[in-house]
């Protein structure tokens, strides 16, 4: 395991200094299927150079990266990684964004990093071994009242269209006088629910990329992941409920309640 997170950090510090080079440049913007779905070439440049690095060190390891899809390898080690989590706000030189790499192994993560190169703040986790912002160790909150709680979340690009209907559970929220932020990293609103900024976060069509390594990095910080329904959370998921465990079960009938 030493070899691989010392990879991790290689690629995570690397990918970092292209995010930082390019930042408030210009550099080519694309949209995907959805008009607001972008994708820039600092994206790509990012997972160039991650991928390299792991291939350098792990070429039979497997790949899933939100831009290329999988490159499968034969072994039973996967990186799982976001290039640019929260490529909307970079492209509008907003300072909220990060690089995500978990890795999974027959799978379940074992190890995950999350790393905004601007602020310098990294979040790291090992399974069983604890989660941490910069070498120092970090717990959720302890507030036990939804009423006084802090929540983030964030809207799928097709949220018009979604059948889950996203802003009735956001309205619900918003009605009860609870403060919501909308930062735009899902990666990022795991890990600041991770270190006790947020209570709790919940949102719909995630990938595995979203949130591979801050579900470890939750999950080791002593939060609770499910998916609506309570019912145990997998990446491969697309809806998640991510709280300091003291809120979930109150979360869970307010996402539920039927008016």
């Amino acid at each position: 395991m030493k070899k691989i997170k010392e990879t991790l950090y290689e690629a995570v510090y690397e990918s970092g200094k292209i995010l930082r080079y390019y930042f408030q440049k210009k550099f080519r913007i694309e949209s995907k299927d959805i008009i607001s779905n972008l994708v820039t070439e600092v994206d790509k440049k990012s997972e160039r150079k991650i991928i390299s690095i792991i291939k350098s060190n792990f070429p039979e390891h497997n790949i899933l990266s939100e831009e290329i899809g999988v490159v499968e390898s034969g072994e039973n080690v996967k990186w799982i990684i976001d290039p640019l989590d929260g490529t909307v706000n970079y492209a509008h030189q907003i300072p909220i964004f990060c690089v995500s790499i978990g890795v999974e192994k027959e799978g379940e993560i074992l190890m995950g990093l999350v790393y905004n190169p601007l602020s310098g703040e990294e979040f790291f986790a090992e399974k069983g071994k604890g989660a941490f912002l910069n070498k120092k160790k970090i717990r959720v909150s302890k507030e036990r009242d939804l009423k006084k709680s802090l929540l983030v979340t964030g809207f799928p690009y097709n949220v018009s269209r979604n059948p889950n209907n996203p802003v009735i559970i956001f309205s619900k929220f918003v009605n009860m006088d609870i403060p919501v932020r909308r930062i735009g990293s899902a990666a990022l609103d795991l890990c600041w629910t991770a270190c006790g900024r947020f209570d709790g976060f919940w949102e719909y069509n995630l990938n595995p990329w979203d949130t591979a390594a801050g579900y470890l990095i939750l999950k080791e910080a002593g939060g609770k992941i499910t998916d609506f329904k309570g019912n145990e959370y997998s990446i491969y998921h697309q809806e998640i409920l991510a709280t300091n465990g003291l809120i979930h079960k109150q979360m869970l009938k307010v996402i539920n309640k039927v008016y």
